[in-house]
């Protein structure tokens, strides 16, 4: 079983992410879109043959309808399709992924005219998608360069990786500022919590600041530990976390490890795991 997670750079226009979501057919598992990120976030799953296909699909939708050109967000991005990362379900097949995002990269650079930067286990450096973001164009070349470029497509950064957990805590005000300083407080290279990734970003739909993170590795800092840590610095500087919001999906796993307390507080539930996703048919969408 293969999961793969586009993150589409369009989050406003409803008509485009509807083409795009149904374009990847019955793979689909979720979507989450956010305004203020400009963002999508997709959740496919199936067998390796179906996710390759339904992202294809994916792929052909996004370059058909968004351009990169005219866009504007507090997420970073390279690309319309801006990241594509594939994910083994089954951890005894790792291989599988990396094979897909290599698969996956070549056809990208051939049929859609975007390059591509491998990142994570697809990288023969295992280079991180930060390292892409801050690297791309600059000290670092793509690793599939089109024939031609198709303009206001941008490039894809292509990886394999295990399963993570992206979540944002909306504080109760819009102090930006505060937001940045948890953010360096919890994010690993700055000497925070293992395995965290985070920004402070601004929401203007909802005059609101946000740490937006990402969980690399759950095995040594999970959800709980890292929202509880987030609203403890909030509280201490006056603030406090109003939302707690999951983009895409999370392992049963790691909700299982969450206390009863938490998931009353975080509003997080069974039915936004990818197991459950899979064995309900049927796609949730969420707004940001």
């Amino acid at each position: 079983m293969l999961e793969c997670v586009p993150n589409v750079s369009e989050g406003r226009d409803v008509a485009v992410l509807d083409a795009v979501a149904a374009a990847c057919g019955a793979s689909l598992l979720d979507v989450h879109q956010d305004p203020d990120h400009h963002r999508a976030v997709l959740t496919l799953a199936g067998t390796p043959r179906d996710v390759q296909d339904a992202v294809r699909a994916l792929a052909r939708a996004v370059v058909e309808r968004v351009d990169l050109d005219r866009h504007e967000g507090v997420h970073p991005r390279l690309g319309a399709l801006d990241v594509v990362p594939f994910v083994a379900l089954d951890s005894t097949a790792p291989d599988v992924a990396v094979s897909a995002a290599h698969r996956f990269g070549e056809w990208a650079a051939a049929e859609v005219g975007a390059p591509v930067f491998f990142y994570g286990d697809a990288d023969d450096r295992l280079r991180t998608l930060p390292s892409v973001r801050a690297t791309a164009f600059r000290s670092r070349q793509p690793d599939l360069t089109p024939a031609r470029l198709r303009p206001g497509v941008g490039a894809i950064a292509v990886g394999a990786r295990p399963v993570l957990v992206a979540i944002n805590c909306e504080l109760d005000r819009d102090d930006l500022a505060l937001a940045r300083d948890i953010a360096h407080a919890v994010r690993e290279r700055d000497g925070g919590l293992p395995g965290v990734r985070a920004l402070g970003l601004h929401l203007a739909s909802r005059s609101r600041a946000q740490v937006s993170m990402n969980l690399v590795d759950l095995s040594r800092t999970g959800v709980q530990v890292v929202c509880e840590v987030v609203r403890a610095r909030a509280r201490d500087a006056g603030a406090d976390v109003e939302r707690v919001e999951l983009v895409g999906l999370l392992p049963a796993a790691e909700l299982a490890r969450c206390s009863a307390d938490f998931l009353a507080w975080s509003g997080l539930s069974p039915t936004q795991t990818i197991e459950h996703r899979l064995d309900h048919p049927g796609v949730g969408v969420s707004d940001g």
